[in-house]
């Protein structure tokens, strides 16, 4: 990424900037890059054509753009009206206000940036850095969590005060930190006192599963809707919160299946039941790849008496009371008397 970008804006101002700096300096693996330059619109364009990726504007009102690449990487170019240190001062944390050339050079650093990165310090650059924008309250916790850096103490002090700001920023970017959370920074939001105004609290079910969608869960329940959480995620959190412990035999494995798959897993999980796990696995593995009946099979009128006798044959085949067609058609014409009987 780094030498496309020095091709296309050879002869240029341009500044490497931000957290693409701070993860070279930490020797981290450089997915992203962020470049500051006079018209970032020209530049994407011109980058995008080269490396074959894809231009679009990041932010009309502030004039970035950004080409999306493969594996999810991305460069953003954004607008240098002024010199590097008023783009500088303008940023969130010490450790990601430091600029390098993007033709090669020396680092600009205007506020210490590189030694708390020395230090495993996160510092704010100015005090207003949470009013500003108070998603930066979630970044510091996701920044610490991921770099293994620490708020230094006026930072923190910061942080506290400004807690009640954390609801602000739109959902989706909420969202969007709270995804990179470890349990450890759901904890670390707890103490600074970043998750409470948020809706979320600390359960012990915050290490059950190594899931982002889990962690959340677990720590907001119910409240998560109040997010704007997509409809695969919805899904997911209505079976893990309506999810009803199982016993250990096939009928009772079989109905909490039909409830919670493909996250069967995952609820047994938040329900505290891991020893049912490898009941449910079993079950997986002997589920047939066909059902023994169709709807369409059973001579029944169209209505909810088929769905509700085609899952009653799937439980009795779960356990083993019905093996082939026959018996199901036959279990069906039985049950079906006894609905119009008991009618």
């Amino acid at each position: 990424m780094l030498e496309t970008a020095r091709d296309v804006l050879a002869g240029e101002e341009a500044w490497v900037v931000g957290g693409a700096v701070r993860d070279e300096l930490l020797g981290r693996e450089l997915l992203d890059l962020d470049i500051a330059v006079r018209d970032p619109k020209r530049a994407a364009r011109a980058y995008a054509k080269r490396s074959g990726g894809a231009p679009f504007p990041l932010s009309e009102r502030h004039g970035a753009w950004r080409v999306a690449l493969d594996a999810g990487r991305t460069v953003d170019f954004t607008p240098l009206p002024g010199s590097v240190e008023d783009d500088l001062a303008t940023r969130d944390f010490t450790i990601n206000a430091i600029a390098r050339p993007l033709a090669g050079g020396e680092p600009v650093d205007p506020f210490g940036g590189v030694d708390d990165l020395k230090e495993r310090r996160l510092r704010a650059v100015r005090g207003s850095v949470f009013e500003d924008d108070p998603l930066r309250l979630l970044r510091a916790v996701r920044l610490e969590d991921e770099l293994d850096v620490r708020l230094d103490e006026a930072t923190e002090a910061l942080v506290r005060e400004h807690a009640a700001l954390v609801t602000r920023p739109a959902g989706e970017r909420i969202l969007a930190e709270l995804r990179r959370l470890s349990p450890g920074g759901y904890r670390r939001l707890d103490e600074l006192g970043l998750l409470e105004p948020l809706g979320g609290t600390i359960t012990d079910r915050l290490d059950r599963v190594d899931s982002p969608e889990f962690r959340l869960v677990a720590a907001f329940g119910d409240g998560l809707g109040r997010f704007p959480i997509s409809n695969e995620l919805g899904r997911y959190a209505s079976a893990l919160l309506q999810a009803e412990r199982p016993e250990a035999d096939p009928r009772s494995i079989h109905r909490f299946r039909r409830a919670t798959e493909p996250w069967a897993l995952d609820a047994l999980a938040f329900l505290g039941a891991p020893e049912l796990s490898d009941a449910v696995e079993e079950a997986r593995r002997n589920q047939p790849a066909e059902p023994l009946l169709r709807g369409d099979e059973l001579g029944l009128p169209a209505g909810p008496e088929i769905g509700r006798l085609l899952a009653e044959i799937a439980e009795e085949q779960a356990a083993g009371t019905i093996a082939t067609k026959e018996e199901a058609l036959e279990y069906a014409r039985r049950n079906a008397r006894a609905v119009r009987e008991d009618g």
